[in-house]
Formats: C-alpha cells, structure tokens, sequence
C-alpha cells in the first residue's frame, strides 16, 4: 500500500504505521505465527490488522466500498442523515467488531467523525483570514499555476 498511499499530499501509510494498528504490525510482521501470508485474508487470525484487512476484505482494490467518504459530503459534514453513510458505517462497524467490540467501535468512529468535523472548521478559518488578507491588500493572492490542488479527499481514510 505504501507504494502508492503515502506522501504530502496524502499521508494514508504515515497515519496508519505511526498508529496503534500499524506499531503491531510493524513489531511482528517477521513472525510468521502472527502472520501467516499463506492463509487467505478472511481465514487469518492476526495479532494486528494490515491495510488489507480493513481496507480490501473483498480481496479487491475497492476500498471505496467501506470508506464513508468524506468528501463527496462535505468534508465537515460527516453524517447528514444519509442512508447510504449509515449503510458503510454500519459495515465499518463490522470489521472493527472482528477485534473490538461493538461499543469500542462506535465511540472511536464518532471520535473520529468528531476530528473530521474539527479539521473541516479549522480550515474554514485558515481559508477565511488568507481570503480577508488578500481582500484587505495584505496579501497578494496566489497565482493560479502555484495553487495547491485541494479537493479534501484525503482528509480522511
């Protein structure tokens, strides 16, 4: 994963290797009775989940399948009563609850929600005093080749 999900501009494998999941990992991926790569994804029994098994348990790429995707709802609003945001994080749910139990998983899931709606405000406020200095002629405005790309999809994994 981290051949492509890594980087400035989208820090999915620094999140996941400095977090708890990705420090198990990293501590016993050499041993094989901690993991077994021979078994499939859905028949292993792991001391600490890999990208993989959160991310790609249909043993496919489509990751989009379990991610409630922040953006396309705004990326402060993650739950706008939503059926289909309900549906994935019902299935998120799920495959937290293959290790935590059930009440684990939604508080840290609101948690993170808490975080995306927190990250969302703040960039409102960042965007708002660089948008009044450049009104005010404190700043000058960024030329148009320079602009960074912000489309918000990587707020959030």
């Amino acid at each position: 994963c981290k051949t492509c999900h890594w980087g400035k501009d989208h820090r999915d494998w620094e999140a996941y290797d400095i977090g708890l999941h990705g420090t198990v990992y990293q501590v016993n991926k050499w041993d094989p009775q901690q993991f077994d790569w021979t078994k499939k994804l859905a028949d292993a029994d792991y001391v600490g989940p890999t990208c993989q098994y959160c991310h790609m348990r249909g043993g496919h790429h489509n990751v989009q399948r379990f991610s409630t995707v922040y953006a396309s709802m705004g990326m402060s609003m993650a739950d706008r009563g939503a059926p289909i945001w309900k549906e994935k994080r019902d299935r998120w749910a799920s495959v937290c609850d293959d290790c935590h139990s059930p009440r684990f998983a939604k508080e840290n899931l609101q948690a993170m929600d808490e975080s995306v709606k927190d990250a969302g405000l703040k960039y409102r406020e960042t965007f708002k005093v660089a948008e009044d200095l450049v009104k005010d002629g404190v700043a000058d405005p960024m030329p148009k080749d320079l602009c960074p790309d912000w489309s918000g999809q990587h707020i959030w994994s």
